[in-house]
């Protein structure tokens, strides 16, 4: 499926290619980074990876003579297994100063991997590629942000009901799961997690204690959407605390999961502040907790860890598009106000979003949004929107609205 689907981050890709001497690619094993790469113009490209062991082998052998090529761009998939090759890119890039000439794919978080020294700072354009959006699925385009920044909601959408979005939450986004059936695809999940824990993890790190390291991704998993309490995560664990966040760390660097840090209005007002921790893709929080479709239905806290998870899955590949336009972060207080997400724009303009499972929505649906406008917005323009899973778009006051699920991909 992966090689029938448009990936927005292609036009990301292609601009750099104009601009930046070197492209990093990053995201997860079996996210599509190989298949996207290869769709490049293969004229002007050569592709190498470092999946294949001889491959590797002359690369550590004689880096200088792996990374020499005749073609425009030199296409290194899986850089990870040879960091290396960075120093050696980076000697020549800086004798020829060409744009476009190295494209790297990893599939962990290579600039932060143990040994990794050279980050090619001011020579490299770093594009992270997700798991599919459903609005890559279906080809809809990029357009959701720029329309709720606008207040157009006027565009014609397909309704999904909450037990249609629970379907597709659960199905996530990685390519090769999303046409199997709910058991063949736990089973794509759980073996894809073990896969990485036992072969990608112990290239990275040494790992004593695996067993703490699977339950850590299954704890990880149920609280997807919520507050990062490492405390709370390791006391049923016996793991200490230093060990639990280099764990953390790790899985963070296999882009298993992601922290999503908190809005302020200053820059140091977010530290200390607590980031909430999501799965990057709602079928492996579905997977992993051995969900059921019909038990999610039947229990509103399911639907709302699912649900936001998979908001967040939808709504961070629209930022990465974004060319830097957008950030996303979450918001809470004191008092305890919280808004699910925010999307500020570089212009000042910011969005909130709320996440509700439900088909109908009153007025105290919006009120933490409506104190954001009046009290923390200030001049800046401000949109508030509740997601759910009814069918009609509405206005609930000054930038406040009633959007269905299925606008996002309209």
């Amino acid at each position: 499926m992966a090689e029938m689907l448009p990936r927005w981050q292609k036009k990301s890709i292609e601009t750099a290619m104009g601009e930046r001497r070197v492209l990093l690619l990053t995201g997860p094993r079996q996210c599509g980074k190989t298949t996207l790469v290869k769709h490049l113009d293969k004229k002007n490209t050569e592709y190498r990876t470092l999946d294949d062991r001889i491959s590797r082998e002359l690369a550590d052998v004689d880096p200088a003579e792996f990374i020499s090529h005749g073609k425009g761009m030199l296409i290194i998939d899986e850089v990870q297994k040879s960091p290396d090759l960075l120093p050696i890119i980076k000697m020549a890039v800086d004798e020829n100063r060409r744009p476009g000439q190295f494209l790297l794919t990893g599939s962990s978080n290579v600039p932060k991997l143990p040994g990794v020294r050279e980050s090619l700072a001011g020579r490299v354009a770093k594009i992270r590629l997700r798991t599919l959006s459903e609005g890559e699925i279906r080809n809809t385009g990029t357009g959701f942000l720029k329309r709720a920044f606008d207040q157009d909601f006027r565009y014609g959408w397909e309704h999904y009901s909450r037990s249609e979005l629970i379907e597709v939450a659960s199905r996530g986004g990685y390519p090769e799961a999303i046409g199997l059936g709910e058991r063949a695809r736990r089973r794509w999940h759980l073996d894809y997690v073990n896969a990485l824990l036992e072969r990608d993890l112990s290239e990275i790190a040494r790992i004593k204690r695996h067993d703490a390291m699977r339950e850590l991704v299954r704890t990880l998993a149920a609280w997807s959407s919520k507050f990062v309490d490492l405390s709370a995560i390791g006391s049923g664990m016996s793991i200490q605390r230093p060990t639990l966040e280099s764990y953390v760390n790790m899985l963070e660097t296999l882009f298993l999961v992601e922290r999503l840090p908190p809005w302020s209005d200053t820059d140091y007002g977010r530290v200390g502040k607590r980031r909430k921790i999501f799965m990057t893709d709602s079928g492996l929080v579905f997977s992993l907790l051995r969900w059921s479709v019909d038990q999610v239905k039947r229990d509103a806290d399911r639907v709302g860890k699912l649900l936001e998870s998979f908001a967040f899955n939808e709504l961070a590949p629209l930022v990465d598009a974004g060319g830097g336009q957008y950030e996303l972060y979450h918001y809470r207080d004191r008092e305890r106000r919280e808004i699910d997400f925010i999307v500020t724009r570089d212009d000042g303009a910011m969005l909130g979003i709320e996440v509700k499972a439900a088909s109908t929505a009153q007025k105290s649906d919006f009120r933490h949004l409506e104190w954001f406008r009046d009290r923390i917005a200030g001049d800046n323009p401000f949109v508030g929107i509740v997601l759910y899973s009814g069918k009609t778009a509405g206005s609930f006051g000054k930038g406040l609205w009633l959007v269905p699920f299925g606008a996002m991909w309209a």
